[in-house]
């Protein structure tokens, strides 16, 4: 079956949503998903630099309906959501670098990032605090002192750094991103019907 990448931060709510669906429905269906960490900042700094103004903007009417069909689609997914946290818009740097250093291990960066999601977004923990990603990790029964060590080296900064600029490079303009095939783009836990259409419409 066609292989899709998803670039994702673990800062984004609607990324929480999309990958506990998108898991669900890969799983089921044998899909092969190769997750791509990447600092969804930076992709904003870089080419969507308009989500800054509409956040500081507290009548913008389609922020207000967003955090209510955020909680909609969570209803509907499964997952609990207390958001926005006393730590929104959290800063995630050293979450992601942390996600880096895990990602050649794939196993092992699902069971920290569902473990992350779930910190932020059920539990409002402060995923900008290098000792409670410390703790996160210990939780999904990882060494987080020496994950903590590893995320800080030149090596994966750079990894962070590099990944983030191939997705900016591909086109993406937030988080989640899904590149299936290596070709098509789609954006956002609502488009994952059309991620879903073109993997299963894709020889194997």
């Amino acid at each position: 079956m066609i292989a899709t990448e998803v670039f994702f931060d673990l800062s984004s709510p609607w990324t929480c949503i999309a990958f506990h669906n998108f898991r669900t429905w890969a799983d089921a269906n044998g899909a092969p998903v190769s997750w791509r960490p990447f600092l969804v900042g930076g992709v904003f700094n870089a080419v969507n630099d308009s989500v800054y103004a509409a956040r500081q903007n507290a009548d913008n009417p389609k922020m207000r309906l967003s955090f209510v069909w955020l909680k909609e689609w969570a209803a509907l997914a499964g997952v609990p959501m207390h958001f926005p946290s006393p730590y929104h818009p959290v800063k995630s740097v050293h979450a992601m670098r942390f996600c880096c250093a895990l990602e050649p291990d794939q196993a092992a960066l699902l069971r920290f990032a569902e473990a992350a999601f779930n910190a932020y977004f059920t539990d409002a923990r402060n995923l900008d605090d290098p000792t409670v990603l410390i703790a996160i990790a210990n939780e999904a029964g990882l060494d987080g002192a020496a994950l903590a060590e590893r995320a800080q080296t030149p090596e994966i900064k750079d990894r962070l750094r590099a990944n983030t600029q191939e997705a900016i490079d591909r086109g993406a303009f937030g988080s989640p991103t899904f590149f299936v095939g290596g070709t098509y783009m789609y954006f956002g836990n609502d488009q994952l019907p059309l991620v879903q259409r073109r993997i299963s419409a894709s020889p194997s």
